[in-house]
């Protein structure tokens, strides 16, 4: 006789908490919790503790409410990055570059770093090279500016506050105030674009992959020498990235097997 699986265990409630507390706008207190999942208190005190020791959950800076752990956050990023690493989808990475004729990345914010992991280059290497694995800052770089202009408003300027704005072109912006307004331009665009202001005389822009409710998974973008594309031509190559962002986002949950069936198709 084969037994139903058990979906009331410790590893369920465990997972159910992490998942509620990562769908939460702020902060949450473990009774906000245990109210939400029908949870016991003392129960919910215990795993949550759980997940605090094993850093899946950390206490939000100077409160007893809780937050996703940084532990997660790494996590999670692996996990995207792997789900990248398929067959068809580096072949919609590589479709698209040769569309573009420039190198083209896919790249995740994991602790505040964006990171790039995958990278489709298709010309003579020039100038910045995105390479998987590699790391940049947030506050020179698209996909960085799309994962900060996505936060909500206060979270985006502490974040941006808490940063070290560091200066690697005359052209990077390092005052605060400054760059929440190119937040705010980026959010209403709904894409980003950079101008010399990592390495000198690269530009380059992004668009957001997101999830079928709209969550942000990662981020597509290109960058290119501006002797051969300037800072203002960029934005013709945004409805080529934005198309290949949404069958990027359409592939990112489905299993190896369907991958293939799409392959082959």
């Amino acid at each position: 006789m084969v037994r139903p699986p058990k979906t009331d265990g410790p590893l369920d409630r465990a997972f159910a908490i992490v998942g509620h507390v990562a769908n939460q706008a702020k902060a949450i207190s473990v009774a906000a919790i245990a109210n939400a999942l029908s949870l016991p208190l003392p129960t919910a005190h215990r795993l949550v503790g759980n997940l605090e020791e094993r850093g899946l959950l950390q206490k939000a800076l100077g409160s007893k409410r809780y937050v996703v752990g940084n532990q997660l956050v790494t996590l999670s990023a692996k996990v995207i990055g792997a789900a990248f690493r398929t067959a068809s989808r580096h072949a919609v990475l590589r479709t698209v570059a040769g569309e573009i004729g420039e190198q083209c990345e896919i790249g995740v914010v994991r602790d505040n770093v964006v990171t790039y992991v995958d990278s489709v280059r298709v010309s003579q290497p020039q100038g910045l090279q995105f390479n998987p694995g590699e790391a940049a800052p947030l506050h020179c770089t698209s996909t960085g500016k799309i994962y900060m202009s996505r936060l909500p408003a206060r979270a985006r300027e502490k974040l941006c506050r808490s940063l070290a704005l560091t200066k690697y072109t005359e052209n990077t912006i390092v005052d605060c105030d400054t760059f929440l307004t190119v937040l705010d331009e980026t959010r209403r665009r709904g894409w980003a674009k950079t101008n010399e202001e990592y390495v000198k005389g690269v530009v380059g822009c992004a668009v957001p992959i997101v999830s079928p409710d709209r969550e942000l998974i990662a981020c597509l973008g290109v960058s290119v020498p501006v002797a051969r594309v300037s800072f203002a031509e960029l934005d013709r190559f945004i409805p080529r990235l934005q198309k290949a962002a949404a069958l990027l986002s359409e592939t990112i949950l489905q299993t190896d097997s369907e991958d293939e069936t799409l392959k082959d198709a």
